[in-house]
């Protein structure tokens, strides 16, 4: 298990990059569900009122998408054709496209980065390899199953490495380290390439509403 001597490093090349990204992390024990109707109350009067004042141009001049973009551009990704997981979400609905439904954890995560604009990473805990991870750029041919969607070509990509590999880029997380109906222990990190500010806020709400419509419990908060 997890717990809060578990260590997040953010590597030297993410730095020299992205010299003003902060992280912050929640780690929690939780019960997931299928599917939970008050979550969805959430979750459709966000889209209700999102949708109402915003044009598909306007998605991504959100100040956390604009900077993880540029940090894309940065290590060497173009966010055109691999866009940060919170622009697409928004670029969905938008678009018109109805959200998808997964389970109750995958979709707190998802409104949280629909609310904030922060790509956010939300792995089964006991899935991950060893008790530390680091935040690198990703390298040529570098394995990475991306959830959905099959081989995902991570080079210049930051991502998320345990003792084994890649678990999370901005835009998927991979499929060895997915939530899943079985999932009791949840660790969901932030990325704030806008920097520090906004991060707290935002991993406060994760975790009211991990507390609310998860039953979560421990619950441990990592800055990096």
């Amino acid at each position: 298990m997890l717990n809060c001597k578990y260590s997040i490093t953010v590597s030297s090349e993410i730095k020299a990059a992205c010299p003003i990204f902060a992280g912050m992390a929640v780690y929690a024990q939780v019960q997931n569900s299928h599917y939970n109707e008050e979550l969805w109350k959430e979750i459709n009067l966000f889209v209700q009122e999102f949708t109402a004042d915003t044009q598909v141009d306007q998605v991504k001049n959100q100040p956390a998408i604009i900077a993880t973009r540029e940090a894309y551009k940065r290590c060497g990704k173009d966010p055109n054709r691999y866009r940060p997981s919170a622009e697409a979400l928004r670029r969905r609905l938008v678009r018109g496209i109805d959200l998808y439904q997964i389970d109750t954890l995958v979709d707190i995560v998802n409104l949280v980065s629909l609310r904030t604009g922060y790509s956010i990473g939300g792995f089964d805990a006991n899935k991950i390899t060893g008790t530390h991870l680091e935040l690198g750029i990703g390298k040529a041919n570098e394995p990475f199953e991306a959830i959905g969607r099959g081989m995902l070509n991570i080079e210049g990509l930051p991502v998320y490495r345990d003792t084994i590999g890649g678990i999370g880029t901005p835009t998927s997380d991979e499929e060895r380290t997915k939530m899943d109906l079985e999932t009791t222990h949840i660790l969901a990190i932030l990325n704030g390439y806008s920097g520090k500010e906004g991060l707290e806020p935002a991993a406060d709400m994760l975790k009211e509403l991990l507390i609310k419509y998860a039953g979560a419990k421990t619950l441990n908060v990592i800055a990096f």
